[in-house]
């Protein structure tokens, strides 16, 4: 049996923080290095808040730094490397991994659950929507949801406690782009603009089918080289969340070929594995780097994880009441080399061109010298969004990094 190979708890985290690309030299802000990003990550999440700014564009320039949105559009839309699709939740997944989610796309609805099951009726009720929506697009071409029509089609509704209650053309509209038939061909102002899967695919796409299990060990490669050390459950909970089908006999192939290694991190229980593409980062010494996250950011979509490896604790407030909030509405947190040190509550206020931060978190042991960078990073994000001034609370600002600000 492999020896394990023992990791002290801000090696592990140094592993994290590369294989996020959010070490080391970054990649160019230019086609390429966001396309490079984008494969260090696997899928990147889509949320339609833009308090700073859309989280997968935040999620970007922490990895490449300030760069152009519409290169960034190019390479999902235009040039086809990613489509949107559901990975751990709405994300932007790359056209290369489409044998992956493309099984997703022909199971869907096919998993015995109470969901599944539901859903199954309602889309056997109302198979004259489905046949409706299909062929407006067919026609028509791309489409938005507002473009389609329920009248004289008497639809089953779809009734749930969430937005969705009622609305039958979404939801038929996301059936459809979940089980494979539609997907998303361009965003006109954040909306969606519907097209057939096969309209928008390119030919350069790989469509082999593979078994479960290989398709599995696919996934779990790319969770796993995502993470850096990671257990079990840290694969399961990343890039194709909760779904890995035959997942103990996929890891075990991806095991006895030497592909995941045992390792074991300082202080931490449990199972831990590193890929093996990555052992030889245990030694190498990259450059950190101070950034800012989105709330969305793959480093830290997993708070399990995060408050165990990370020691942070974060939790997402924008639906908790005002007097209620610990930190604000939509709080960036502070990666500083392979520390989570603090987080900041900003807002862009579009009107004025302002980068307004309400305040400044730094969390218990965050280094005094770390204010300058913290300063810095704040301001590339200015730069991001093209603010003319940026407005810091002082009063809400901690004293040891007070004047670096």
């Amino acid at each position: 049996m492999t020896s394990s190979l023992h990791l002290t708890l801000m090696e592990a985290r140094r592993l994290a923080v590369r294989a996020q690309a959010l070490s080391g030299e970054r990649p160019a802000p230019d086609r390429d290095g966001i396309l490079a990003a984008a494969r260090a990550l696997r899928c990147i999440q889509l949320d339609p808040l833009s308090t700073v700014a859309r989280s997968h564009r935040l999620v970007m320039f922490s990895r490449v730094g300030v760069y152009d949105p519409a290169v960034y559009d190019r390479v999902a839309y235009d040039e086809r490397h990613m489509f949107e699709y559901w990975a751990h939740c709405a994300s932007l997944v790359l056209t290369e991994d489409l044998p992956i989610h493309a099984q997703r796309m022909r199971g869907y609805l096919k998993r015995k659950s109470l969901w599944g099951d539901r859903t199954r009726v309602w889309a056997a009720q109302n198979d004259k929507l489905r046949r409706y929506v299909l062929g407006h697009i067919r026609r028509h071409g791309p489409t938005l949801s507002r473009d389609l029509e329920e009248d004289g089609l008497h639809p089953e509704a779809w009734v749930s406690t969430g937005w969705t209650s009622g609305r039958n053309i979404s939801r038929m509209l996301d059936y459809l782009w979940l089980s494979g038939a539609i997907t998303v061909t361009a965003r006109q102002g954040g909306q969606k603009v519907w097209d057939l899967n096969e309209r928008v695919l390119p030919e350069w796409a790989p469509r082999q089918r593979y078994s479960e299990r290989r398709t599995t060990a696919l996934a779990i490669e790319h969770a796993l080289r995502a993470l850096g050390p990671a257990t079990a459950r840290h694969i399961q909970n990343h890039f194709v969340r909760g779904r890995y089908p035959e997942y103990p006999a996929a890891f075990q192939q991806l095991r006895k070929a030497g592909r995941v290694l045992p390792v074991t991190v300082a202080g931490m229980s449990g199972e831990w594995w590193l890929h093996a593409d990555q052992v030889g980062w245990v030694d190498e010494r990259v450059a950190p780097r101070t950034v800012l996250l989105s709330p969305f950011d793959n480093l830290i979509a997993d708070r399990a994880r995060t408050e165990a490896l990370f020691g942070f604790e974060f939790r997402i407030e924008i639906y908790v009441p005002v007097a209620k909030r610990k930190f604000g509405y939509y709080v960036l947190p502070i990666l500083h080399g392979e520390r989570l040190i603090g987080r900041i509550d900003p807002q862009f206020e579009r009107e004025t061109g302002t980068l307004r931060v309400n305040a400044v978190y730094a969390e218990p042991g965050a280094p005094r010298e770390a204010g300058p960078a913290v300063a810095g990073a704040i301001r590339e994000l200015a730069g991001f969004l093209s603010a003319r001034n940026i407005v810091i609370d002082k009063r809400r600002t901690p004293a040891l990094w007070r004047a670096a600000m």
